[in-house]
């Protein structure tokens, strides 16, 4: 008698880790992330806030990479090495914090738009044009010229700037799935219908939301930085990567490295989010599978 062969399915969540392992590409933008998260978590341990980061030593201005600063010093004698790996925990922050915010007001207007339909539906797609029409970091300009220039509001407009998009990604979602069988069964018990966005919709919408959600918070990095190297964001002397920017602005020409590393450490960031949020994208979605 023959022995009967056991096969074993994968999970919905290990395929995709398989899928994901397999693109070295995802990998490495996965690790460097990590890593960036850890440094933000332990710059305190590393460094002093007062004393390396925005203490000003001017004996040393202007000093050149070297054994002692590894980046070198800025106008003001403080440590460039110290003020990245420092601004780690602002840039991070401000781009999961934004993204969280229009990552929540997107998930109630996209599911109840996409859920609902008809005239309400209408509603919230016109407010998500009219906001869409305006480019998001002017968009961010007006909210914090408004607001006033700190890292709070900063936050805030980018998060309110940035939730159309994610609401037409999530509506789009929700229409795919609203009709679905297990839905239908769930009305004709009588569930109530927020039960039913929270149970069965919005759990099933969530590969595509992930996916949007990380490649955003590279986007707001970007846009953070750019309305901080105007003025609009972080305050110096905050060691924020656009404020930093800024500040060696007037001395790119003689001593570039000051404006070098903020630069390469928003565009490492980025490259990494961006990198790690194309290969969930391949890994979730079941077209792109291989």
């Amino acid at each position: 008698m023959a022995e009967k062969k056991h096969v074993t399915r994968r999970s919905y969540w290990a395929e995709i880790w398989r899928l994901l392992v397999r693109n070295k590409g995802a990998m490495v933008g996965m690790a460097i992330t990590f890593l960036l998260i850890f440094i933000a978590c332990t710059a305190d341990i590393f460094f002093d806030y007062d004393t390396d980061v925005v203490g000003q030593t001017l004996k040393v201005q202007f000093t050149p990479p070297n054994s002692q600063y590894w980046f070198g010093t800025d106008h003001l004698g403080r440590d460039i090495f110290a003020r990245v790996l420092y601004g780690t925990k602002y840039s991070l922050l401000i781009g999961i914090v934004a993204t969280s915010i229009s990552a929540g007001i997107a998930l109630v207007l996209g599911s109840i738009s996409g859920y609902y339909g008809g005239r309400l539906e209408n509603l919230i797609m016109r407010i998500c044009d009219v906001f869409g029409a305006i480019p998001s970091l002017l968009l961010g300009m007006l909210i914090v010229s408004v607001l006033g220039p700190d890292l709070i509001n900063l936050t805030i407009a980018l998060g309110i700037s940035g939730f159309p998009y994610l609401t037409r990604v999530i509506r789009a979602s929700v229409l795919t799935v609203r009709n679905s069988e297990y839905v239908e069964a769930a009305k004709a018990i009588g569930m109530p219908e927020w039960k039913i966005i929270a149970k069965y919709i919005i759990p099933n919408c969530m590969s595509p939301i992930i996916v949007a959600v990380t490649l955003r918070v590279g986007s707001n990095i970007i846009s953070a930085s750019s309305l901080s190297f105007l003025g609009l964001g972080a305050q110096p002397p905050m060691p924020e990567w656009g404020t930093m920017l800024s500040d060696g602005r007037n001395y790119v020409r003689h001593q570039p490295y000051i404006t070098v590393f903020p630069g390469l450490a928003i565009m490492i960031t980025v490259l990494s989010l961006n990198m790690f949020g194309d290969g969930l994208r391949d890994a979730m979605d079941p077209k792109l599978r291989r």
